[in-house]
C-alpha cells in the first residue's frame, strides 16, 4: 500500500531524525536566546577580554571581552531570519513565475525562463553582493538581495510540475467553465504543485543562510556590535593562533547548522512510499 506520509521517514531513516531534532534545538536557540544567553551579548568588558573557554565564559570571551556563548546563541536568531526570510521571498517569487511560465507558455514563458538562465549565469555570490551595493547595507535588504537570486530553482520545478498538470482533465474542466487563467492557477493547480514544495524551506535553507555569512565576513552583512555568525568569523580568525576560539565556535555553529538542515532536507526529499 502506497503512503507517503511524511512522518515515516523518522522511523525508517535515522539521520532523519537527528537533522528534525538538531533543526528543532537550533530554533528553540534562537528563540529563546534573551533567556538561554549567561551573558549579555553587547557587554564589553577589557577586563575579561581574551579569556579562554571556562569559568562564567563557557566559550571564552572575544577581544572586547564579551561572552563568545551567548553571542552565538544571539548568532542563531540572524542566521534563522536570513534563511526564513529570504527563502520565503525565494518560494513566493518562484512559485508564481512557475505557475505562470508552465501555465500561460508562449511569450510569457520564455521571457521568465530567459531571466531564469541570466539569472542562473551568473555566480550566485557575486550576484548578492552586486543586489547588495545597489540596495545599501541595510539588514533588510540583506534578506531582499538573497531572496531576489534563490528563485530560479523553485521557478523551474514549479513549471516542470505545471507543464504534466495543465492538460489534465480537472484543469480542462475548469477552462470549460470560463474561469481566467489566474483563477485556473491559483484555485485548481497551486494545491497540486504545493506538495512538492514541502522539502524545499528545509532542502534550500543553507542556501540562501551562507551567502549571509560571507557577507558578514567581508563586512557586509549584519554590522557589529550585533552578534552574528559571520562576524564574530570576521572578528577571530586573525588572532586564531593565540585566541582559536573566537573564530572556532561560531564556525561550528554553521556546520552544525548547514549539516542539520540538509540532513532534514535530504531525507525529505525522498521519502519511504511504502508501509
Amino acid at each position: 500500500m502506497k503512503n507517503t506520509v511524511y512522518f515515516q521517514v523518522f522511523r525508517t531513516n535515522p539521520f532523519a531524525g537527528i537533522g528534525f531534532v538538531f533543526v528543532v534545538l537550533l530554533i528553540l536557540i534562537a528563540i529563546f536566546a534573551p533567556w538561554l544567553a549567561p551573558q549579555d551579548p553587547l557587554a564589553q568588558s577589557l577586563a575579561d577580554r581574551d579569556l579562554p573557554p571556562g569559568g562564567e565564559h563557557w566559550m571564552g570571551t572575544d577581544r572586547l571581552g564579551r561572552d563568545i556563548f551567548s553571542r552565538v546563541l544571539y548568532g542563531a536568531r540572524v542566521s534563522l531570519s536570513v534563511g526564513i526570510i529570504a527563502q520565503g521571498v525565494s518560494v513566493s517569487l518562484g512559485l508564481l513565475l512557475g505557475l505562470a511560465a508552465g501555465y500561460l507558455r508562449g511569450w510569457t514563458d520564455h521571457l521568465i525562463m530567459w531571466l531564469v538562465n541570466v539569472v542562473w549565469a551568473f555566480p550566485y555570490l557575486l550576484l548578492v553582493l552586486a543586489i547588495q551595493f545597489a540596495l545599501g547595507n541595510r539588514p533588510e535588504n540583506i534578506f531582499l538581495a538573497i531572496g531576489l537570486t534563490g528563485w530560479v530553482g523553485v521557478a523551474r520545478v514549479v513549471r516542470g510540475e505545471v507543464l504534466s498538470l495543465r492538460e489534465r482533465e480537472f484543469v480542462d474542466a475548469a477552462r470549460c467553465l470560463g474561469l481566467s487563467p489566474w483563477r485556473i492557477m491559483l484555485r485548481h493547480i497551486l494545491p497540486n504543485v504545493l506538495p512538492t514544495l514541502v522539502v524545499e524551506p528545509p532542502l534550500a535553507w543553507p542556501l540562501p543562510s551562507s551567502p549571509s555569512f560571507a557577507l558578514s565576513f567581508l563586512g557586509l552583512g549584519i554590522q557589529p556590535p550585533n552578534p552574528s555568525w559571520g562576524n564574530m568569523i570576521l572578528d577571530g580568525y586573525t588572532r586564531i593562533q593565540f585566541a582559536w576560539w573566537q573564530a572556532v565556535f561560531p564556525s561550528a555553529a554553521i556546520v552544525f547548522s548547514v549539516l542539520s538542515f540538509n540532513l532534514l532536507g535530504d531525507a525529505l526529499a525522498s521519502p519511504p512510499t511504502e508501509l
